[in-house]
């Protein structure tokens, strides 16, 4: 997942309401969003060479509803190829008991081993950003107010022009009460930004422009799906995919 805005705690009777897409290369194997056998109440995509998933939601009609969400934070130089599948943080929680705040302190210990990432995670009463890097409130887990969110692939609210774009566009769209369609059409927009105000990552200036589109589309890699996830306060939770590559 490399582009997640959100907005939480503003639309009355929805705590939260996603828009996100994932950015992977078109060869790995995925599964779209259902219900994981194993764990009937988990439904989210799967990453099938690593067996964990970018995003998700619970269905259980005894608990409620948890979501949970992941990007990757871009940093070649610091990328280690043996590191643990950052997928299995989503799926492990959505799949286990613990509450937001009580997951993030049974990781925080082992997080160095992975590469960079951002975690969002919680239910409808409250939600929480995590981050193994940075050196801020994120290392222990980031209790969030309510507001209008953007995360790719830095950390929260990194002022990146798709995050920034699409956060307000995102808002624009809650405040007119759009249709789903409008979100995805959102999702869709192949803009790069100018090279004036490109971030610097550690990549190069051509592959900055490609990533710099809140929908990217290049020979063998791109955004694979589109999602929307709500959650209600006394309805169950919502998740729509759109299948791109």
């Amino acid at each position: 997942m490399c582009l997640i805005v959100f907005a939480w705690q503003v639309v009355p009777g929805a705590p939260l309401i996603a828009a996100a897409n994932r950015d992977e290369f078109y060869d790995r194997p995925a599964t779209p969003a259902g219900n994981w056998p194993e764990h009937p109440q988990v439904y989210a995509g799967r990453d099938l060479q690593g067996g964990g998933s970018w995003m998700g939601i619970t269905h259980d009609s005894h608990v409620a509803p948890k979501f949970a969400a992941l990007t990757n934070i871009r940093g070649p130089q610091e990328r280690r190829g043996d590191a643990p599948t950052r997928g299995a943080l989503v799926a492990d929680y959505l799949a286990g008991g613990l509450s937001a705040a009580d997951y993030i302190a049974s990781i925080a210990a082992g997080a160095g081993a992975y590469n960079g990432f951002n975690l969002v995670l919680g239910d409808r009463d409250s939600l929480y950003w995590y981050s193994n890097r940075g050196d801020g409130d994120e290392r222990n887990g980031k209790p969030l107010a309510p507001g209008i969110y953007g995360i790719s692939n830095g950390l929260l609210d990194s002022p990146w022009p798709k995050v920034l774009r699409t956060k307000a566009q995102f808002a624009s769209l809650l405040c007119q009460g759009a249709p789903e369609d409008a979100y995805f059409e959102m999702l869709a927009d192949t803009t790069r930004a100018p090279d004036v105000r490109l971030p610097d990552t550690g990549i190069a200036i051509d592959l900055e422009r490609v990533l710099s589109a809140v929908c990217i589309e290049t020979p063998g890699y791109g955004t694979r799906t589109s999602t929307v996830v709500k959650l209600y306060t006394d309805a169950p939770a919502e998740l729509h995919e759109r299948v791109l590559q």
